[in-house]
């Protein structure tokens, strides 16, 4: 999208600013997702050591004025390496500054509710009155009820109006992501007087870069940038020149389908509307990049059998254990079936002691490409790239790679086993038919069980780790031993 220079510069002041506002913010989400990284390594402990230093010696000025001219999100990292008496003394500080109410919103829930416990209702209602509306939900959302309670009770009639119709809606759909700021106009309007109410409501709404025509009680029939706003004469009234083909989501949408929305479409905010597609709120992109990381973070921890807590780092060490042990007592299970596996198979290893040495290998070759396919597939389905009314077609795509790759290391770990372990000839095709085998198999049943899960509407992503390598463990050792005893005649 192009801005016309000549028209920008005819624009009215107000018009002018919310444009370069909005660009101003796309480059700052665009520096931060690049620099972030950059922020986290060098400066991030430069300015960790640089806030430890000064708060030991004790030098509050000199920390007031590095918090002033440090981004909230950039301190809200620090706070995740501080020691809890650390974040006490700073936040203290924090309290001091008109940050506070953005440094909450940006900080990890469990250390915001470590650093609240001891706030007064009163303060913290000081501070939610700086706070966007959908912010106060969040925090309030985390609090204990009672806390909680106590702060909305403390609420002026109109912000605890907004935060109570925001708390109906579950925190993980499009009505708990929601903004009550945004800019709805009446179709009947002119682009002239449009132009004024922009000039005069720009400054209390979140994004006003796209303006949500309206009709009746407030149902949704159009939408109109700013920069098309500009493009026409002041007479023209917004219905004639709004679009009405207009991507919208309802207040239960999953936010996972909120996020699908907005990046399939390039938009920057999508409307959300009730059930009478009345304009209730809107979702905005720099929301939705959190639950783009928070849901991508939430798919590998259950990947890796660790549940989904995307703070578990911030846990304690038991809670933590805990966590990961129902997990982990799949794997061991499994474990323990292939140990008796192998127990059983005993007389044959004692007459080609050989076999032993490739264990490893067959069931590690399994388990990693197992891992793949189900990585590849899971993502797939969260991204929409997996069509789940052709599930033959993945399934029989993946099985063709894992015969491929299957020939190919099978062909590999044959020849080695062939010219290196003399004890008998046919250990190198037992070992090579092996790999192939149990590569082939852990391909489509790592690309089968996540798409079983998905048709069943479970969670996709608890597929990968325990369940599908433990299953790939106890399927390739007995594979292999039956392989073995079949071509070598034990």
């Amino acid at each position: 999208m192009t801005l016309d220079s000549g028209l920008f510069r005819q624009a009215p002041g107000a018009i002018q600013y919310n444009v370069f506002q909005c660009l101003t913010s796309l480059v700052r989400i665009m520096k931060e997702a690049t620099f972030k990284r950059e922020m986290i390594g060098n400066e991030g402990m430069v300015l960790l050591d640089t806030v430890r230093r000064l708060n030991r010696r004790g030098a509050v000025a000199h920390l007031l004025k590095l918090l002033q001219k440090t981004h909230p999100a950039d301190m809200a990292w620090v706070f995740r390496h501080l020691a809890h008496e650390e974040r006490k003394k700073v936040f203290s500080i924090i309290t001091q500054t008109e940050m506070v109410g953005e440094f909450l919103s940006e900080v990890d829930e469990s250390i915001m509710l470590e650093l609240v416990q001891d706030l007064t209702p009163k303060f913290m209602v000081a501070v939610t009155s700086e706070m966007a509306s959908d912010d106060v939900a969040d925090l309030l959302e985390a609090l204990p009820d009672e806390k909680a309670n106590e702060i909305r009770q403390l609420m002026l009639k109109e912000d605890r109006e907004d935060v109570d119709e925001l708390l109906q809606y579950h925190p993980e759909s499009a009505g708990g992501l929601m903004s009550l700021d945004f800019l709805a106009l009446d179709g009947e309007l002119s682009a002239e007087n449009a132009v004024k109410i922009v000039q005069e409501r720009s400054e209390e709404k979140e994004m006003s870069f796209y303006l949500y025509i309206t009709h009746g009680d407030g149902q949704l029939t159009g939408v109109i940038s700013l920069r098309e706003l500009l493009m026409h004469p002041p007479y023209r009234q917004l219905k004639n020149i709004m679009n009405t083909n207009v991507t919208s989501v309802t207040t239960d949408t999953n936010q996972e389908e909120v996020a699908h929305v907005i990046s399939q479409y390039n938009i920057l905010a999508v409307p959300v509307v009730d059930n009478n597609y009345n304009l209730v709120g809107i979702v905005t992109v720099d929301d939705i990049i959190d639950v783009i990381r928070e849901e991508a973070s939430e798919d590998f921890l259950r990947m890796a059998g660790a549940g989904k807590d995307t703070e578990i780092l911030l846990k304690s060490t038991m809670a933590n254990a805990m966590t990961r042990a129902p997990w982990l007592f799949a794997s061991w299970i499994g474990g323990v079936m292939a140990m008796f596996i192998i127990t059983s198979f005993h007389d044959e290893l004692q007459k080609v002691l050989a076999l032993a040495a490739f264990i490893p290998i067959v069931i590690g070759m399994g388990g990693n490409i197992a891992t793949q396919s189900s990585t590849i597939i899971i993502r797939g389905i969260a991204t929409g790239r997996v069509n789940m009314q052709e599930l033959s077609k993945v399934i029989f795509k993946e099985m063709r790679v894992g015969l491929i790759l299957g020939t190919v290391y099978g062909l590999f770990l044959g020849i080695l086993a062939f010219f290196g372990y003399a004890e008998t000839q046919y250990l190198g095709l037992v070992v090579g038919i092996s790999v192939f085998f149990v590569m082939t198999m852990a391909a489509t049943v790592g690309t089968f069980v996540p798409l079983l899960l998905k048709r069943l509407n479970f969670d996709a992503a608890i597929a990968t780790g325990p369940f599908v390598t433990t299953s790939i463990d106890i399927l390739g050792v007995l594979a292999y031993f039956l392989i073995a005893k079949s071509l070598l005649n034990l």
